[in-house]
C-alpha cells in the first residue's frame, strides 16, 4: 500500500492493479517490493517524536514510504533530476487543444533556454532538467540537455487508425527506460517526470477510459483551456475514436491504439525508475496515466510513486481516486511540464527532515502522553 492511498480504503482488483507478482513487460526488470519492515519501523519512530501521534498528517506516511523505498531509516534525496518527454499527436489537427501543435516544438526550445516554468523550478530545486524529444513534429536542434529519441514526427490520428505500430510502441517504452538510465547518474535516487505535447490530454482521456471503465465523457477535460465549443468538439472526436475501436484491456495494446510517444516513454521511465528503487514524483493528469499504465504492467511500480499534485484537469481527481492514492498538493495547477511534481519535492524534503532531525520524547526530556 502506498503512502498516499486514501485512508481506510483498500485496493481491489476491480479498481486498481492487482498486487500479485507478474512478469515484467518487454524485457524490463521486475520491480522489487518495497521494504515493508522498514516502513513499519519508520511509523514507530514517528510515534516517539516530540509531537502528538499523527500530528504531522500525511507527511508521516510520506516519509515512511521513502524509508521503505530506500530501505533505510536515514532516507535522503540525492541528485534529483527532472525529465520532460515531448511529442506531438496527430489528433491535434482536429482542434482538441486551444493551441496549435507547433507549440510543442516551441516549448521544447523554451525549456532548453531556461524560460519555462519547469526550467525555473528545476533551478530552484537544484535539479538538472532533461528534455526528451519522443516524437516532436519539428527540429528541436541540439542542446546538452536534449535527448533525441524521436520515434516519428507525431503520432497518427486515432480517429482513423492506431496512433502507432506495435513496434513503435515497444520501441518507445524501451526509449523511456534508456532515457531514465542515461540521466540518472550514480547517486541519483529521485526523478521528477513531466510531459509536453499539444493534444496529449485527449490521448490520456482515451487511455484512462480504457483502464478504468469510466464513461469517456467523464475522462475528457479542457486541457490547455478549451471553451465550451472546443470541449464539445474534443468529446465528439474521442467518441469517434472509441467507436472505431473499443479500448483494448492490455496496456501495451491500449498504448499502441490511442497513446502518444511521450506517454509510452513516460511509462517505460516509471518502470525503469521503480526497478532501480528510485522515488518517482508524478506530475499531473498525463503522467498519472503513464504511471497507471506502468502499474498495469508491473503492479509493484505504483509503490515507488508519489503523486505530486492534483491537476485542475477535469479527470485527474477521478483517476487518482481510481488508483486509490492521494496527491501531496492541490493548488489548481494545470500546466504540466513536471511543475507540480517539482514543487512537491519541497514537501518530500520537509517530511524527511522532520523524520530525521526531530528529537524523541526521551532524548529531549519531554513528557509523553498520559496513560
Amino acid at each position: 500500500m502506498t503512502a498516499f492511498q486514501a485512508r481506510g480504503r483498500n485496493r481491489s482488483t476491480d479498481t486498481a492493479p492487482a498486487r500479485n507478482a507478474g512478469t515484467a513487460p518487454l524485457g524490463f526488470a521486475v520491480v522489487p517490493r518495497i521494504d515493508e519492515a522498514t516502513r513499519e519501523a519508520a511509523k514507530c519512530r514517528f510515534d516517539t517524536l516530540t509531537k502528538p501521534q499523527g500530528a504531522l498528517g500525511r507527511l508521516e506516511p510520506l516519509a515512511a514510504q521513502v524509508c521503505a523505498i530506500q530501505s533505510t531509516l536515514k532516507p535522503v534525496i540525492t541528485r534529483p533530476v527532472a525529465i520532460v518527454f515531448a511529442a506531438d499527436h496527430g489528433v491535434a489537427d482536429r482542434g482538441v487543444s486551444a493551441y496549435p501543435r507547433a507549440v510543442t516544438e516551441q516549448m521544447v526550445k523554451n525549456f532548453l533556454s531556461g524560460g519555462a516554468a519547469i526550467s525555473v523550478l528545476a533551478k530552484l530545486q537544484g535539479m538538472k532538467l532533461w528534455i526528451v524529444d519522443a516524437g516532436v513534429d519539428g527540429d528541436c536542434g541540439k542542446h546538452p540537455r536534449l535527448i533525441t529519441a524521436k520515434i516519428r514526427r507525431g503520432t497518427r490520428d486515432f480517429v482513423e487508425q492506431a496512433t502507432m505500430t506495435p513496434d513503435e510502441c515497444r520501441n518507445a517504452l524501451r526509449q523511456g527506460r534508456a532515457a531514465l538510465e542515461r540521466v540518472t547518474v550514480s547517486g541519483t535516487n529521485t526523478v521528477i517526470l513531466g510531459e509536453m505535447g499539444i493534444g496529449n490530454t485527449a490521448a490520456s482521456a482515451l487511455l484512462m477510459h480504457g483502464m478504468t471503465g469510466h464513461q469517456l465523457a467523464d475522462c475528457v477535460g479542457r486541457g490547455t483551456g478549451l471553451d465550451d465549443r472546443g470541449l464539445a468538439r474534443k468529446r465528439a472526436t474521442l467518441e469517434a475514436a472509441a467507436a472505431r475501436r473499443a479500448p483494448p484491456s492490455d496496456p501495451v495494446e491500449l498504448l499502441t491504439e490511442f497513446g502518444g510517444y511521450e506517454i509510452a516513454m513516460l511509462t517505460g521511465a516509471v518502470l525503469a525508475a521503480a526497478a532501480r528503487r528510485m522515488l518517482v514524483l508524478v506530475d499531473g493528469f498525463t503522467v498519472t496515466v503513464a504511471a497507471a499504465l506502468a502499474a498495469r504492467m508491473d503492479p509493484s511500480a505504483l509503490d515507488y510513486c508519489v503523486f505530486g499534485h492534483c491537476s485542475a484537469e477535469h479527470a485527474h481527481r477521478a483517476l487518482l481516486a481510481h488508483l486509490n492514492v492521494q496527491p501531496l498538493l492541490d493548488v489548481e495547477m494545470r500546466l504540466g511540464e513536471g511543475t507540480g511534481a517539482a514543487i512537491a519535492l519541497s514537501t518530500v524534503r520537509a517530511a524527511l527532515a522532520l523524520f530525521i532531525e526531530m528529537a524523541t520524547f526521551e532524548g529531549a526530556g519531554v513528557s509523553g502522553k498520559d496513560s
